[in-house]
């Protein structure tokens, strides 16, 4: 294989796509693991310094904590546990932004 460097995902019909539906996040966490499943040995998270940050990954820092990391390192975890993860933190995002909606 070659390395790519990044991803990013494009829309390709606007008409089937569904904002409330499609996890990108999630996606990417599938991809993450599929990837350590199919190369278990391969160094996927950078472990030098990331912008101003000495002390954690930058997969960590850009996620705001070590969980999808975890989740992804753990050979047993599901995706049905990292839903559940995912919902506490969504959830909890979705009460703390509602009083600033100026629409729906």
């Amino acid at each position: 294989g070659q390395l790519c460097e990044g991803v990013q995902i494009h829309v390709d019909d606007p008409s089937g796509y569904d904002h409330l539906q499609f996890r990108p996040w999630r996606l990417m966490c599938l991809v993450f693991k599929a990837l350590k499943s199919l190369n278990a040995g391969y160094p996927m998270w950078r472990d030098f310094e990331y912008e101003y940050e000495r002390d954690r990954l930058a997969i960590d820092l850009i996620n705001g904590s070590s969980i999808m990391r975890e989740w992804v390192e753990n050979d047993a975890a599901t995706m049905g546990d990292m839903e559940s993860l995912a919902l506490l933190d969504e959830q909890s995002w979705l009460n703390e932004r509602r009083p600033y909606l100026i629409y729906e």
